[in-house]
């Protein structure tokens, strides 16, 4: 299976840390941790697409929420106690 190359510029840190896990033997090669990396990368783009999703969808039910007059109004003398009654609980 033939793949497409690219050409791609790394800093000298960059480099220098390819050219080390290669040494140690954790790669074959460059290519090898190269294509590692932008796995890496697609996995974590999947996420945070995933957590946008989420994001909007929590948000959405909190608007549905006020629309639908599911709310506590709270003073701000009361504030920092209801904060702290929606913080999970510390070891």
């Amino acid at each position: 299976m033939t793949m497409p190359t690219r050409h791609i510029h790394l800093t000298d840190e960059q480099d220098a840390f390819v050219e080390e896990v290669v040494r140690a033997g954790r790669y074959e090669n460059a290519s090898e941790a190269m294509r590692d990396a932008v796995r890496g990368l697609q996995h974590r783009i999947q996420a945070d697409e995933l957590k946008l999703d989420l994001l909007r969808t929590q948000l959405q039910a909190g608007l549905d929420a006020l629309e639908n007059g599911r709310f506590t109004e709270v003073g701000d003398a009361d504030l920092d106690a209801t904060l702290d009654d929606l913080a999970p609980p510390t070891r």
